[in-house]
């Protein structure tokens, strides 16, 4: 006989050869020396050195055993006095009863929605974590949501967590602010075939995002191209001095144009217009020459003009000055001025006709 204690918080099986006999709990016990004792904490996880069915078949030590059977796409999460401890997966797990308050939820993996009454805070542990995928959408953002393929439902902004498992989730997002769409450098003719590249944007919103994202493919490119067919049209039934004049009659008809084929797309177009239009390299030096041109002529008006007003200016003083003998005498006084700041000494005789003896004055002197 051998003596074989079994301690507080303790538990024993006992052994007959290798086959299993009873429990023992707390205690001392003789026993024969062909048996032996097995001991487990009552704290722990109870993993059995035999199969757990003939174990089971003891009535005693079923009844003092808890057994969690976790099926196929099932998860069971277990609680020991109110605080997470770990996810159990498929298989049979058995603990002991009475000495730790343990609690359990059983978890359906085989949908995707997590409806569980599962403490959000466990979603960043990664025992729980890696069995979640996630999913964000932005404020300014709307998202579809695809379940193997299939349109569900559609999205606002926050954050998304589904179940993983076989099925297929995708998300699609658009955002929802304005946003600002450039057609840079389009390269056009116009109708006096004039080669020139322009700067255009458009400004635009989603409005209806399942139009936009199922019922059209790259709906910006699609947006692009109206723009840009739209655009095309337009600049070529105008001359390149039109052109110039009128860009904003340009822009006001594309934006209707386009605006009339944006609600399939699911989009609404808000404003356009010309940013730049740039001549190329012949056409910017032709433009620059033409440009000269019409300078030196608006030169050559103004010129003309002023030598018309001050020819009239010299008539009307000649009228004046043959009216009136003391607007001559200044006169003859201003011409003694002018002559006087270029020659040093004049000498002039006689009591009058001295306008016409400066003149011959200066007559000799040339």
């Amino acid at each position: 006989m051998k003596r074989v204690r079994v301690n507080a918080g303790k538990i024993g099986l006992v052994f007959k050869n290798g086959d299993y006999q009873k429990v023992i709990t707390q205690g001392t016990y003789w026993l024969y020396l062909n048996q032996n004792v097995i001991t487990y904490d009552l704290t722990k996880e109870f993993y059995a050195s035999v199969a757990i069915e003939i174990l089971l078949k003891d009535v005693t030590l079923a009844t003092m055993l808890e057994v969690v059977d976790v099926n196929d796409n099932e998860l069971v999460l277990m609680y020991e006095n109110n605080n997470f401890k770990k996810v159990f997966t498929a298989g049979r797990y058995l603990f002991w009863k009475g000495f730790v308050d343990r609690k359990f939820i059983r978890v359906d993996i085989s949908k995707i929605e997590i409806t569980e009454q599962i403490d959000t805070a466990l979603y960043n542990n990664y025992e729980v974590a890696k069995y979640i995928r996630l999913f964000e959408v932005s404020a300014f953002e709307k998202a579809i949501l695809l379940v193997n393929d299939e349109y569900v439902k559609t999205l606002t902004g926050g954050t998304y967590r589904f179940w993983k498992n076989d099925t297929t989730i995708k998300i699609a997002r658009a955002d929802m602010r304005q946003l600002q769409l450039e057609i840079a450098g389009q390269e056009l003719l116009t109708k006096d075939k004039a080669n020139i590249r322009i700067n255009f944007y458009t400004q635009y919103k989603v409005v209806d995002i399942e139009k936009a994202l199922l019922g059209n493919k790259d709906f910006e490119k699609q947006l692009y191209i109206l723009m840009q067919l739209a655009l095309r049209t337009y600049v070529g039934g105008y001359t390149l001095d039109d052109l110039l004049e009128k860009k904003e009659n340009i822009a006001t008809a594309v934006f209707e144009e386009v605006s009339k084929k944006t609600n399939q797309l699911g989009v609404k177009v808000l404003n356009c217009g010309i940013r730049d239009v740039i001549l190329t390299g012949d056409m910017k030096e032709i433009m620059n020459q033409v440009l000269i041109a019409q300078k030196k002529a608006q030169a050559n008006v103004i010129s003309r003009r002023e030598e018309t007003a001050s020819t009239r200016s010299l008539l009307n003083t000649a009228k004046l000055m043959e009216d009136n003998e003391m607007l001559y005498k200044l006169k003859e006084m201003e011409y003694v001025e002018k002559i006087a700041d270029k020659i040093g000494e004049i000498t002039v005789s006689g009591n009058g006709n001295m306008v016409k003896q400066l003149k011959e004055i200066f007559a000799v002197n040339k």
